[in-house]
């Protein structure tokens, strides 16, 4: 018997009841697997899938049923408007991660030609998107492993903005030369002996050393108050993501530095989470 789009979609959802968001899920898995847009599901629900595309259908049905996160199955993810291919090697970007976009973005307008570093660059979302978003800056991008390089150098060729960007594998700021208007980074921020309590979709399939922030969570955030301000333009600033509660501690680290909090910015749950730093006059 024909597999169907509505055939399809009413299997999955009944495999995928107790997971949230099940019919969003199965609709952007059948988009993937068999290669129909939205509009088209919608348009025309009795549209007949090929065998083999519904057979990877059901595979990556039963993955989400696993608690494989959709973007990990489809190797992609949408941030700031854009789609971002990511891959084991890198952390799956999160919504929040947005409000450190919108801060970046308020802190360098007027600027004509911005230099920003992006600190654990992962997929790239940060140093990319800035890229995109500001057709006059460059960008160095590091990470202490070499695939995740690999990843940002993809997504940053493919999204147009490869000739103004630098890849660097570094150990956060060792190795790196130069000044810049704007330093930024989602560094791990998971206290080690909580992630084991962690839900399934992350502590199963983000890399571990994107999540582990050492004993309080807050080892990052040491390197990066130590080694930043040596690297700091006139004018320059430190952006940083914060995880909950976590706001205090981090501010006091960078005071440390003499570097003075600037402004902060919540995400849409209204937890602080973007924090920007200046040096201290």
């Amino acid at each position: 018997m024909p597999e169907t789009v509505r055939g399809l979609l009413a299997e999955a959802k009944r495999l995928l009841k107790d997971v949230e968001d099940a019919a969003l899920d199965s609709r952007l898995l059948l988009q993937h697997a068999a290669k129909i847009s939205h509009e088209e599901i919608v348009a025309d629900p009795g549209h007949v899938v090929a065998e083999d595309a519904a057979q990877a259908f059901r595979n990556f049905v039963q993955r989400r049923k696993n608690n494989e996160p959709v973007s990990r199955i489809i190797g992609e993810r949408e941030f700031y408007g854009r789609v971002f291919a990511i891959s084991p090697a890198v952390l799956d970007p999160r919504p929040d991660t947005e409000t450190l976009i919108d801060l970046a973005l308020e802190y360098l307008k007027g600027r004509t030609a911005p230099r920003i570093l992006d600190l654990g660059t992962g997929s790239g979302i940060l140093a990319v998107t800035l890229l995109a978003e500001l057709p006059n800056a460059s960008a160095v991008a590091t990470d202490i492993s070499r695939a995740p390089l690999t990843s940002v150098r993809g997504n940053a060729d493919r999204l147009g903005v490869g000739n103004r960007l630098e890849t660097l594998q570094a150990n956060w700021l060792d190795g790196v030369t130069g000044d810049y208007d704007l330093i930024v980074s989602n560094p791990p921020y998971i206290p080690l002996a909580d992630i084991p309590g962690l839900a399934p979709d992350v502590k199963d399939y983000d890399p571990a050393k994107a999540l582990d922030g050492g004993p309080d969570g807050l080892e990052a955030y040491r390197r990066i108050a130590v080694g930043a301000p040596a690297h700091l333009a006139p004018r320059g600033a430190i952006l940083v993501e914060s995880g909950a509660g976590q706001q205090p501690s981090i501010k006091a680290i960078f005071a440390a530095q003499e570097l003075e909090f600037r402004q902060s910015k919540a995400d849409l749950g209204g937890h602080e989470r973007a924090l920007l730093f200046i040096r201290r006059p």
